[in-house]
């Protein structure tokens, strides 16, 4: 249970895994109707301009050459993180697509010790087991009797979405020691959309009426998303906070089933067991990276 002084914090994330979940759900949608190029494209689009008269209203200056350099390389893993992570949840359920998302922690635990040299603790190496054999049972239930290529296909897309995830968890650590979320939201959608709009000669949609609200719809839930659990980390510790995020299996599993009519499998309920035990044992035994995916 969180600390009384935790009590906002604790309840600004809850809000913001919510909003994210409800994102998802609304850009697999979209994903399915006019493909995740044109989905994430747009939605960026609506998003950097939400960002742009949020900076201009908190009269934010123009980042340092540094700082711009940690937007930039941030928002270049985002955009490729994002484009698997949608390209995934159109072929898999939601509740799927979470649980093996969430092996993006243990994930982190090892690129930290590559690129900031940190230890691996025995603990940390044990929650990685428990990790790895949960996403094994998620795969497992793919090549049953109804395997599906590209259901599999789906689930590579979001292991390899996963392994991005957590590079970004290893750059926001640098990046919200330098920027306010503000700053932070405007500059990851503006930076997504540049390198989206390389493609769009080639590749770029205009959207139909119909799919205009769902698109600002979907922005406004990343959007809020970001300034909720940037504002939750900056004002409770990472231990207290974490966890909520699993809470993103559930809403994932309610939306796949009202929006999507996507069943839950025994197999993929034991393997996220499996995936959230060993986060939760790694992040009690060190000092865990904010969790926020931002895609």
């Amino acid at each position: 249970m969180a600390r009384p002084t935790a009590i906002a914090p604790f309840l600004a994330a809850c809000s913001g895994v919510a909003l994210f979940s409800i994102m998802d759900a609304v850009m697999k949608g979209l994903t399915l109707e006019i493909g995740v190029y044109n989905a994430l494209l747009w939605r960026c689009m609506a998003g950097a301009l939400m960002g742009a008269i949020a900076m201009l209203a908190a009269h934010r200056r123009w980042p340092a050459r540094y700082v711009l350099r940690i937007h930039l390389l941030r928002g270049t893993v985002v955009t490729f993180m994002a484009l698997s992570f949608f390209w995934g949840i159109a072929r898999i359920p939601l509740a799927e697509a979470l649980a093996l998302s969430f092996i993006a922690p243990l994930i982190a635990l090892y690129l930290a010790a590559l690129l900031l040299k940190e230890r691996i603790g025995r603990g940390a190496m044990i929650a990685s087991v428990l990790g790895l054999v949960g996403v094994v049972i998620i795969l497992a239930g793919k090549l049953q009797d109804d395997y599906d290529s590209e259901a599999f296909w789906g689930a590579a897309a979001i292991l390899f979405s996963a392994i991005l995830f957590a590079y970004n968890l290893i750059l926001q650590r640098q990046q919200a020691q330098l920027a306010s979320p503000i700053e932070i939201a405007f500059f990851q959608n503006m930076i997504v959309l540049v390198i989206l709009a390389i493609a769009a000669p080639l590749l770029a949609v205009v959207p139909r009426p119909e799919h205009v609200l769902p698109i600002a719809g979907a922005a406004l839930l990343a959007f809020g998303s970001l300034l909720l659990l940037s504002w939750a980390y900056a004002r409770a510790e990472a231990q207290i906070l974490i966890p909520i995020e699993y809470t993103a299996f559930l809403w994932a599993a309610i939306l796949g089933w009202l929006m999507f009519r996507e069943p839950l499998t025994i197999t993929t309920l034991a393997g996220a067991a499996l995936i959230v035990a060993g986060c939760i044992l790694a992040a009690r035994r060190t000092e865990t990276t904010p969790f926020d995916r931002a895609a």
